[in-house]
């Protein structure tokens, strides 16, 4: 994974967004791999030509979310994995204000139920850990999930203390890439890595 971080991290590597948005695949299989060993798996008959094999099975698919749209690549490495998962999409942006400052706006959710499920909520990068607790508030709209998985690539230390606070403690397990400490005045982790999402697909106006 650090291999790809780094090239993620790296101005020369950045210009090429195909490999930006694979390499924030690769991580998001790796987590998933991590993920899978804590998931409760069932033994199952399988018919092969030869006869039958006993395998295991999950005992319940996850539900995927992620946070539009820098999340995507890293919420389809996750897919890879969980490839039979429901998935989920909140739409939440930076809403700037006139003094410099911003709120956080959700104005789209697309989920199922996730009551008694085990929810796999990513967002690539996690700056003051606004938007990931809003939509974490948001899913549960949707249920009571068994237990949840936070995957960010990159956060800032004041993202996870933000998150800590804001999420009771048992209810879900952070998975993070790296954690760098510094947040500008403007919310932008340094030494970060830019904007995930232009990155991945392109500047916005």
């Amino acid at each position: 994974m650090k291999q790809y971080i780094a090239e993620l991290r790296d101005v020369s590597v950045q210009t090429d967004s195909m490999r930006f948005r694979r390499n924030m695949e690769r991580i998001g299989e790796i987590f998933a791999y991590e993920i899978s060993k804590t998931l409760k798996w069932k033994n199952t008959e399988v018919i092969t030509p030869l006869g039958s094999a006993e395998c295991q099975l999950l005992s319940a698919q996850p539900v995927i979310a992620t946070i539009l749209r820098a999340g995507l690549p890293l919420h389809q490495g996750i897919l890879n994995y969980f490839d039979r998962a429901e998935n989920a999409f909140i739409s939440a942006y930076r809403k700037h204000h006139k003094d410099n400052t911003f709120s956080i706006q959700v104005e789209y959710t697309s989920s199922p139920s996730v009551e008694d499920k085990y929810l796999i909520l990513s967002d690539p990068m996690l700056a003051t850990g606004s938007s990931l607790t809003l939509a974490y508030k948001e899913l549960l709209k949707r249920g009571n999930p068994i237990h949840t998985h936070i995957v960010s690539i990159l956060a800032s230390a004041q993202g996870v203390e933000y998150v800590k606070k804001k999420i009771p403690a048992g209810n879900y397990t952070l998975w993070l890439g790296e954690v760098d400490d510094e947040l500008t005045a403007k919310a932008y982790i340094v030494p970060g890595l830019g904007d995930a999402g232009d990155l991945a697909f392109g500047s916005k106006l």
